[in-house]
């Protein structure tokens, strides 16, 4: 009987980490598509969001939508944060206290400094703690295509390998908590050298009497050319701003970056005039447009 019932035991572990029950906190725009992915992938999926009407409509996706953190989080297997800044994911993961033995997937950005503070509280309440920022904005979280940029202990990989296959086209394990972290800070250090490349290549044609959209053309195709050239040029050209990516979020990471690559002996020298054009753009409230309104601000 002892010989079954640790049989029974074993499947019963091995059901819970193929099926594990998610806690997600933060149904905005890369919240909402990750939990639409995770609830088709046919994992139990809880959402909160500070303003319940924006996580009400995933219901209809299969998703449990709970008034409180604490109603998402209890009995979950792992809490996934998806929230806009260190204060956020703070004040949530306190109001949804996991019991202990609950992982937490940690995504959202919140710099080197804030992923090791996140890590300390997690120690403190016994949480197993993956750093897991995402790279991809609003239409790969929809499709299920991210790259999740995952850190921590690799035991813990089984456990959130289901999410992280519901939600990414690829995950890759890049050392301990905080490594997932500093990837993504690199990242999107490029992603916003090559955004403002593109403002100034368009504002620079303009000035020289030159029609713009010849330099996407002039580069399309060639060596000079990325998908993104084309995908955020055409959006300056046309003026088309709806967010996948929200300019105030760029600010935020832009100033997360240069705090970090600063402390680390780095020069972030072009990051700071990035982050003086997402600035601009903002303080001209254009904040929640997608962050290719910083053409706006040249």
């Amino acid at each position: 009987m002892r010989h079954l019932s640790r049989h029974t035991d074993t499947a019963r572990r091995l059901r819970r980490v193929s099926t594990p029950t998610v806690a997600l906190l933060g149904t905005g725009t890369m919240g909402a598509g990750m939990a639409r992915n995770l609830a088709a992938a046919g994992l139990p999926t809880r959402v909160w969001n500070r303003t319940y009407e924006r996580a009400a409509p995933l219901a209809d996706d299969g998703c449990q939508v709970t008034r409180t953190a604490a109603e998402a989080a209890a009995g979950a297997d792992v809490v996934l944060t998806m929230l806009f800044d260190l204060e956020s994911v703070r004040s949530a993961i306190e109001a949804a206290a996991p019991a202990s033995g609950t992982v937490w997937v940690q995504s959202s950005t919140v710099g080197v400094a804030g992923t090791a503070e996140l890590a300390a509280h997690a120690e403190r309440q016994g949480l197993p703690f993956v750093d897991a920022p995402v790279l991809g904005t609003k239409q790969p979280a929809e499709k299920g295509q991210l790259v999740v940029l995952a850190s921590g202990p690799s035991d813990l990989a089984p456990r959130v390998a289901p999410l992280f296959d519901a939600v990414g086209a690829r995950t890759m394990w890049v050392g301990d908590a905080g490594a997932g972290t500093r990837l993504k800070l690199v990242c999107n250090g490029w992603v916003f050298t090559v955004l403002e490349g593109i403002a100034e290549a368009l504002r620079t044609a303009e000035a020289l009497g030159v029609d713009p959209a010849l330099f996407l053309e002039a580069v399309k195709g060639g060596a000079m050319d990325a998908p993104y050239v084309q995908l955020k040029g055409a959006a300056m050209l046309s003026g088309a701003y709806d967010p996948a990516f929200a300019l105030s979020g760029a600010l935020k990471d832009a100033g997360l970056i240069e705090e970090a690559a600063r402390e680390a002996g780095a020069d972030p020298a072009v990051v700071s005039v990035a982050r003086a054009y997402f600035a601009k753009a903002a303080e001209a409230g254009h904040g929640e447009l997608d962050m290719a309104a910083t053409f706006l601000a040249h």
